[in-house]
Parts: structure tokens; sequence; C-alpha cells
């Protein structure tokens, strides 16, 4: 069997391999990008397939294109959209800033296999049968109405709003679930508060958790927003967003098989020069994805924290031991989940500065070209994002314990129990203890007790450690 054949384009032959769906126009891009091995992945080239099987649909329903071709179109564009073509999506992300040479490759592979679909002969310009009917054109047919400068945006979107919807939000979702629950299981546990990482005064483990969850479920609420946005679509806008080739109705029409698709409401955009010569929408997304990144950061690097030791740190938390943690040290065992999201966090505050960057210096005049390494950015941020959540929530969350005695131990020795007794006998009294405190290494209820500054009750009232977290439920005790 061969092992190549020949297809041609607007530039003239090219060799492409016998088994492959595409045509010259991708095999161009394969030998002019040989740079990184990235490719896009599942979600983009869904997203393609949807909007190719929309085209299709919507322009065979406005009288643009002929039923038989619309429907082996439709048929081809929808192996696409499930996943069983994509290994014929050959192209690096490092290409053509428009995301042109992905568009043909999205239309010729569309192209080939709906020609195979009607046992037609491969190739990209069309075979001629025996009635003497054109065969199906990746141009002409597949990209009816199109042009990658509104193809590849509304990929973008519609890829995004899919992975935002359908992998980090029930990642986030499942997470914050485990933290409210953790928050709950700790909430009698008192243990000492850290500013500055110094003793401060005590708090209750639980409310530390409570922290950690509102900030996640706050990590939804800023992705629900950033998707209102990425709702409205470029597409019917081809060249430069006039929609100069397409039928005023097709964006229209595109969108409403979308939202049949996806069950998002799409729509067209308002300003098609906005949508397609700037990103902001994508800057503002990646932006809330760098936020909860932070915001990991913060929960997987106090946890860390509160975990360290186990004798010799702070301990008040048990984390789950899921590996060993040295090839040197017996017995070691390290917070390896939490460093697995901090490195997570790094890559996408990484992965934020290059969709800025690009955003910012590609986005000249009357076309976006940065699109391919933004989409490939964001949409890596959000794949990262979903699967760490996951499996930190599994292997860390769930098995947190608190080590109570700890907890006890640490509040008792510290110094800043004695901000109880700043109002009841004055600022510069509490102070007193709590330096000659520090000196002797006695505690302040030590020191208290022997100045008889408060009678043993009022004293134990004022150092009850669980109502110094609950500030509004609490009566100060008086000195007399």
């Amino acid at each position: 069997m061969a092992e190549s054949r020949i297809e041609r384009d607007s530039m003239g032959e090219m060799e492409v391999p016998a088994a492959a769906l595409w045509g010259a126009s991708t095999q161009r891009a394969v030998r002019n990008f040989p740079i990184s091995g990235y490719r896009f992945g599942r979600r983009f080239i869904r997203a393609l397939g949807l909007i190719k099987h929309a085209a299709a649909v919507a322009n065979e329903k406005l009288g643009q294109l002929d039923p038989q071709v619309a429907d082996v179109i439709k048929r081809a564009a929808r192996e696409v959209l499930d996943g069983q073509l994509d290994d014929h999506f050959v192209l690096d992300i490092f290409q053509t800033g428009s995301g042109t040479s992905t568009n043909m490759n999205a239309n010729e592979v569309i192209a080939n296999r709906a020609m195979q679909l009607e046992s037609r002969d491969q190739g990209s310009e069309g075979s001629r049968d025996q009635g003497g009917t054109v065969g199906i054109h990746p141009n002409d047919h597949v990209n009816m109405g199109q042009s990658s400068n509104d193809v590849i945006p509304t990929a973008m979107h519609v890829a995004i709003v899919e992975a935002l919807r359908h992998d980090l939000l029930p990642a986030l979702e499942k997470l914050q679930a485990a933290l409210k629950a953790k928050a709950r299981q700790f909430d009698d546990i008192i243990k000492l508060g850290r500013t500055h990482l110094m003793d401060a005064t005590p708090i209750r483990l639980g409310q530390e958790f409570s922290g950690y969850a509102s900030q996640i479920a706050w990590s939804g609420c800023r992705i629900r927003s950033s998707i209102v946005a990425l709702h409205e679509l470029p597409i019917g806008g081809t060249a430069v967003g006039t929609g100069i080739n397409t039928h005023p109705q097709f964006a229209r029409r595109v969108c409403e098989i979308l939202n049949q698709e996806t069950g998002e409401p799409f729509r067209e955009t308002e300003n098609h020069f906005e949508a397609q010569h700037a990103k902001d929408a994508l800057v503002a997304t990646s932006g809330v994805l760098r936020t909860i990144a932070i915001s990991l950061t913060k929960i997987a690097n106090d946890i860390r924290w509160l975990g360290s030791g186990p004798r010799c740190g702070i301990g008040e938390l048990r984390l789950p031991a899921t590996q060993p943690g040295s090839s040197i040290m017996p017995g070691k065992v390290n917070p390896v989940m939490c460093e697995s999201v901090l490195q997570v966090c790094a890559q996408v505050i990484g992965n934020d500065a290059a969709v800025t960057y690009a955003a910012a210096l590609l986005g000249n005049l009357d076309l976006h070209t940065g699109m391919p390494v933004i989409a490939h950015n964001v949409l890596e941020s959000i794949r990262l994002l979903a699967n760490v959540c996951q499996v930190f929530e599994e292997k860390c969350i769930a098995g947190l314990e608190a080590n109570r005695q700890r907890c006890e131990e640490l509040i008792e020795q510290s110094l800043a129990m004695g901000t109880s007794l700043a109002p009841i006998i004055g600022y510069d009294a509490a102070a007193a203890i709590a330096k000659e405190a520090a000196q002797t290494g006695k505690t302040i209820r030590q020191v208290a007790l022997e100045r008889k500054v408060l009678d043993e009750k009022t004293l134990s009232e004022a150092l009850d450690p669980r109502s110094m977290t609950e500030p509004s439920d609490r009566v100060l005790p008086t000195s007399g």
C-alpha cells in the first residue's frame, strides 16, 4: 500500500501520509511549526467539531448548503466532537496567531472524512463521481460562512466554558464540601492563632477551615461570573468583524444549535469588532484562574505548616501518609499532596503571565494573533486546577486529623493569652505579666495567679480560650 498521497491547495501540491485525513494546508503547517509538541486537547477539538456541525446545520437551513453535502459534513463533524478523529489534529500550539492552520486542519479532516462517508476518494479539492458532482471542499463547504478569525475565538469560548462548567466547577464544589465538613468536624478544637507567623489569640480550628471553604466558594462565584462574558461568541464576524461572505442569520442560527448541544446560553456578540480584535474576556478568565491558584496556595501552604513536625514543628494537624517521604530517612512522611497543589499553582500563575503578555502584545488592529497560545494556557490551567483539586480533596483533605493535645498545649503556653486580661486590668499590667512569663518560662495563668491580679474564678473566665474565639457572645468579666 502507498505510504503517502498527493493533496492540493491554493499553493500547490503536498505529500500527505496515506492514512491521514488532513490535507495540504495542514501538512504545510506540520512542516512549518515543529516547535513544542504541544497539541490542542479534547475540549478544544470538541468545540471545533461543535462549531463545524452547527455551521453545516445552519447553512443547510438557510439554503446555502446542499442537503446531501450538509448531511455528510454533519456526520463527520459529529465524529470530531465525539473524539473519534483526535489523532488527525496534529498541529503545534505555536503556529499562525489566528489559528488558521488549526481551522484548516478541522476543515480538511471533516471534508475528507465526509467523502469517506460518501464512499468517495480522498482529496481536498474533491473528486468527481460519475454524475459529475463536485466533492466536498474544506473551504467552500465545511468552512462556509466562516473565517479562522471568528471560528477560533468562538472555539476558545465554547471549549473554555465547557471546561469550566464540567471540569473545574465540580472539582471546586467537591473540595469546598470537604473543607466545610472539616470546619464542622474541627469546630470544638481550640488552637493558637498566628499573625506575622507569631503567636496570637486563640482560634478554633474549624474557624480556620471555614475560611478555606469560603475561599473556594468565592472561586466558584468568580468562575460563574467569567462564564457570562464568554457566552458572547464572535461567530459571524468572518475576517475582520464585518461579516463578509456570511448569511446575516448565520451567527444566530449557529448559536441556537450550539445551545442545543451544550445546554449553555451562547449568543452572537453585540460587537464583532471587540470580540475579534481583543481577548479581554479570556484575560479576565485567566485572572480568575490565577486568583484560584492563589487561594489554593494559601490553603495548601497553611495545611502543610500546621502539619509540620510531627514532633518538632507546629504539629496541630496530622496529614494522611500517602507515600514514603525520603530515600534516606526511615519513617519520614512529607506533605506531598500540598506540594503538588503548590506546583500546579505556580504553573497556573505562569500560564496567566503568558496569557497576559500575549493578549497585550499580539492584539493589534483588526485581529488578535495570539489566540492559540492564549487558548492553550487557559485550558491547561483549567485542566491542572481541576485535576489537582480532585486529588487534594481525596488524598489530603478527606483524611486530615487534628492533634487536639498539641493544640491545647500550645494555647496554654502562648503569651498572647494575656490579651484577654487587658480590658480588665489594663494594657500595661497585662503587658507586664506577658513579659514576666516570657522571661521565666511560666504561663500567663501562672504569673497572673502569683501576682493575684484577679481572683481565681475571674481569671479562669478571662483565660477561657473558647470564649476568646466567640467575641460576639462573650461577656467580659470584671475585676470587682
